[in-house]
């Protein structure tokens, strides 16, 4: 049977010089080959990105090569599926016919396919005497034949891809990790250094993090991640080195230190008289966001006390700090105002260290208003007042007498 026929498209449908030499490639497929249909069709779904094909038109591919009697396409078992357009869209999962001409334009166009128009453009086939097909008009599969070793390259290539994605993903998910405990740990254990600063680099980096990237945008975030790291490394290999093992707090409870760690604030939001003397607002995270839940806790024990099942994330936080201000005898109204101003993470924190002060507060909700105007105003932010509490639930307390 003679299968490659030179012909151009039926009707108005153009021809190409592309379509020409798929053409002369399906011709010149080596002498006995031949591969796995279905093989072929899984690398052309791994490989579209480079093929350059969607996920609609490899649907009809897909139809297309069910037609084919063979599970293995050859010369010598003949080429050509000539289905008309309502079988074809049936097994297509009920495709519409414009949407069906356009993808297997697309396929055409990609050179996965060839199109044998008969003289009339009707897909048929005529029988030999001897009960075979002597010509059949419809789309030649050769060009999957003849590509599908490229075809195979292009899938290897998607794989390595994505392997070497998922690889750096794994790779900045573990920086994440460990700069967020060790920078945690740093100021847990009054460790000297600016690790504020740290952890506002840190998070500066990881907010840029893509949810869809690359290898190309993620290299440069790893980098700049690594680099963290490694600063974090050398401050406290210095600390290790300078500590006096005797002298260890984990050892001795007579060690005392006394570092400046940047965080020397107080706990009430500074008023207009002294904010001359008062830290900026500017030198401290504003979000929630820019803080580990691990250490807001750590600043403020006593909001653990109302979770019946535990705080696990940000969100059981948050919805304990909304059952507390009922507690606290914060009126509704000033709870959503400050909301409005502050944002719910915000007031949260700020609800939480009201908690842990309120014997020092005679009026709780009073307390969070005059907070939330000078939020508004811009002369409060939520970062001293969480690292006084912080320094605060680490001071011993007193002994009377």
């Amino acid at each position: 049977m003679q299968t490659h026929i030179a012909t151009t498209p039926f009707g108005r449908r153009p021809m190409s010089l592309a379509m020409l030499a798929v053409q002369k490639e399906a011709d010149e497929i080596p002498e006995g080959k031949t591969v796995d249909k279905w093989q072929v069709y899984r690398d052309l779904c791994e490989g579209k990105s480079v093929i350059g094909v969607t996920d609609r038109s490899l649907a009809i591919l897909a139809a297309l090569l069910s037609f084919h009697p063979d599970s293995e396409l050859s010369e010598e078992g003949g080429l050509i599926v000539f289905p008309s357009n309502k079988q074809l869209a049936l097994r297509a999962h009920g495709m519409s016919d414009t949407t069906l001409r356009r993808h297997l334009a697309a396929l055409v166009g990609c050179g996965l396919i060839i199109r044998r128009d008969s003289p009339n453009g009707k897909r048929y086939a005529r029988k030999g005497r001897e009960g075979g097909f002597e010509d059949a008009f419809g789309f030649s599969l050769a060009p999957i034949l003849a590509r599908a070793d490229e075809f195979a390259r292009a899938a290897e290539t998607v794989r390595a891809e994505n392997k070497a994605l998922r690889q750096m993903r794994e790779r900045i998910t573990l920086l994440r990790r460990d700069i967020g405990k060790l920078i945690e740990t740093a100021l847990d254990e009054r460790i000297p250094g600016d690790w504020m600063s740290l952890w506002r680099r840190f998070r500066q980096i990881v907010e840029t993090i893509p949810r869809r990237a690359t290898i190309d945008t993620l290299s440069p975030i790893f980098d700049s991640l690594a680099a963290i790291r490694n600063d974090i490394d050398i401050s406290l290999e210095q600390h290790l080195k300078t500590q006096n093992p005797d002298g260890n707090e984990s050892h001795s409870g007579r060690h005392q230190s006394n570092s400046n760690t940047n965080i020397n604030i107080e706990f009430e939001p500074a008023s207009k008289t002294s904010r001359g003397s008062a830290e900026p607002a500017g030198d401290m995270p504003e979000l929630s966001k820019s803080y580990p839940l691990g250490l807001v806790l750590k600043a403020c024990p006593e909001i653990i006390e109302y979770a019946v099942d535990g705080i696990h994330s940000w969100r059981d936080f948050m919805a304990v700090t909304a059952q507390v201000r009922g507690y606290l005898g914060i009126s509704p109204s000033a709870y959503t105002d400050a909301l409005e101003v502050m944002g719910q993470e915000t007031t949260a924190i700020v609800i939480a260290c009201i908690l842990d002060r309120a014997q020092h507060i005679n009026s709780a909700g009073g307390y969070l208003r005059a907070l939330t105007e000078k939020a508004r105003e811009g002369e409060f932010s939520a970062g001293p007042m969480l690292m006084a509490a912080l320094r605060t639930s680490r001071e011993p307390v007193r002994q009377a007498g």
